[in-house]
């Protein structure tokens, strides 16, 4: 049925059994809980099909929804069971997610021209073949992290990226949102966040050793109101967004925006600007109280925006050539009795896991808040390797598996010279789908930790969307089943047969207009010639 992702178990119908006609008379049959099931369900492939899919009881030429205690006992809240035969379609799942994601694999079993936004051919017959499907998630977290700090995306294109998750099964979207580059989520009380730190003069072009620049302004933000709708679309496509506000690095943008933010008693702060090229800054936040009333007002307006039980704080990559050098903040260690640096940061991240927990909310930050002592309450994203989640889940905390040596998206897709903008090691299709999150080093209990996996997408050379689907594309489809499906082990994975299923994703994917990497190589117009990357050589280390 080259259903990607790859369901659990199917079953053909008995021979001689139709499929389901889905015609002008097809109701929907939404049971309690479902309704916004039906309601995607008509707004998506009623568009496509151009039925009317009117609402009806179930008694024949219906696509009947519900809920089923006994399916989310067996396959937990997100597993689904399918049965389409001549007279209906029967989607139930263990909770309204579940039916969600059956109503997914139904438009797959539509075909392509399924994902279209009006109908090509009014008069064609549309049918759902007789088949049994049930299928249930290995993980319960299955992400995927866009930086549009460095580049910004425009909110329609993010709601299409959200639709884009949902087709795939993707169920968290982690949104980053700050940067030194530029800060994209308006702040009520602090208006110059957006005002000066959401635009920078011009932009690198390249990796950060190019000599090339775009001589021109680049900035954008979402207002309050683009944010409660991205988290409404999402919501209602059984996705969480997770946002990240990035402390105590990557803040060059916040402390261009408010000087007293930064160490000013090392650097002229006021002379910052939002940063133009790529690489890890050294200007970073001043551990001042000052700054964490500052940042705590920044995160009382981001609870309010996002129901997230996880807020992303990054953590990563923070320099402490500032600190080593400031007085105010070796003060800071003497008073708190910290030994270096390090411990100053995991003061930082530490000050904000106990006020967020004392809301109800997680903090989950990248693997450098291990450094110092790791904040008690605190997840752990494995950004480095898997080091630091093993480490993370050995020590009881949860862990998000997204190593950049396997599942950082921006890196290159082939060696040939024809990629654009090449950047880091070779990750084919066949590596993603070789991806395995779970250590084999860890324990069955600890490997309990691991929440699941996260596929990266940092964008300094993917200046617009087309950029951002070749990098994406079609590795997410890879990355989607094995966040998905119950594989075997990496080495007996039958990529022949997802490569097979490909063939007809290919086609989905050209009707939702996804600008993805063809199997043969980039297109002419895809290429980047004489724009620099960086390349690294060689098989990435397993660390």
């Amino acid at each position: 049925m080259d259903l990607i992702p790859d369901p659990r178990h199917t079953w053909p119908a008995p021979q001689g059994t139709d499929p389901f006609p889905l015609d002008d008379g097809t109701t929907i049959d939404a049971g309690p809980g479902t309704e916004g099931v039906a309601r995607w369900f008509r707004t998506a492939v009623g568009a496509a099909t151009g039925l009317p899919l009117a609402d009806g009881a179930e008694d024949g030429n219906s696509v009947a929804l519900g809920i089923s205690p006994e399916l989310e006992r067996r396959l937990g809240p997100e597993g689904y069971r399918i049965t389409s035969d001549a007279r209906a379609v029967r989607i139930e799942g263990g909770s309204p997610a579940g039916v969600f994601w059956g109503a997914q694999t139904v438009r797959q079993l539509l075909g392509p021209d399924a994902y279209r936004a009006a109908p090509v051919d009014p008069g064609r017959l549309w049918s759902v073949p007789a088949t049994v499907v049930e299928d249930a998630p290995r993980f319960g977290w299955r992400g995927l992290m866009l930086d549009v700090s460095r580049h910004f995306m425009s909110k329609d294109g993010v709601l299409r990226y959200l639709d884009l998750l949902a087709a795939h099964k993707l169920n968290v979207f982690h949104f980053h949102l700050t940067d030194d580059q530029g800060w994209r989520i308006e702040i009520k009380r602090y208006p110059k966040l957006t005002e000066t730190g959401a635009w920078r003069g011009r932009t690198k072009w390249g990796h950060r050793a190019s000599e090339l620049w775009e001589e021109k302004p680049h900035g954008g933000y979402y207002t309050q109101d683009d944010i409660r709708e991205i988290v409404a679309y999402a919501g209602e496509r059984h996705i969480t967004v997770v946002p990240e506000i990035d402390i105590p690095g990557h803040s060059q943008a916040a402390i261009a925006a408010y000087p007293e933010l930064g160490n000013s008693d090392v650097v002229d702060t006021a002379a910052l600007t939002v940063w133009d090229t790529w690489g890890v800054n050294a200007n970073v936040l001043a551990p001042t109280d000052h700054t964490l009333r500052f940042y705590e007002g920044v995160f009382e307006e981001v609870l309010a925006l996002f129901p997230s039980t996880f807020i992303h704080v990054g953590g990563d990559e923070c320099r402490k050539e500032q600190w080593k050098d400031s007085a105010a903040a070796q003060l800071r260690i003497e008073e708190n009795g910290l030994a270096n640096e390090d411990e100053l940061q995991a003061w930082f991240i530490h000050h904000f896991d106990t006020w967020l927990t004392a809301r109800g909310r997680r903090l989950i930050g990248w693997d450098e808040i291990l450094e110092g002592g790791l904040a008690p309450g605190a997840a752990v994203s494995s950004w480095r390797g898997y080091g630091g989640g093993i480490a993370a889940a050995r020590a009881g905390h949860d862990v998000v598996m997204c190593p950049e040596q396997h599942v950082y998206l921006d890196h290159r897709q082939a060696a040939g010279e024809d990629e654009p903008m090449p950047i880091g090691y070779v990750r084919t299709l066949e590596d993603v789908y070789r991806f395995e999150p779970v250590p084999a080093d860890l324990t069955e209990d600890e490997a309990k930790h691991v929440l699941g996996t996260q596929a990266n997408v940092w964008t300094e050379v993917m200046q617009d969307r087309s950029r951002v689907d070749y990098q994406v594309f079609p590795r997410l489809a890879a990355f989607a089943e094995v966040a998905w499906s119950d594989l075997p082990a990496p080495a007996e994975r039958d990529f022949e047969d997802f490569e097979q299923r490909m063939a007809e994703h290919y086609r989905r994917l050209d009707v939702l207009g996804v600008e993805y990497r063809p199997p043969g190589g980039p297109l002419p117009w895809q290429r980047r010639p004489g724009v620099l990357g960086r390349p690294i050589e060689g098989q990435p280390p397993v660390v």
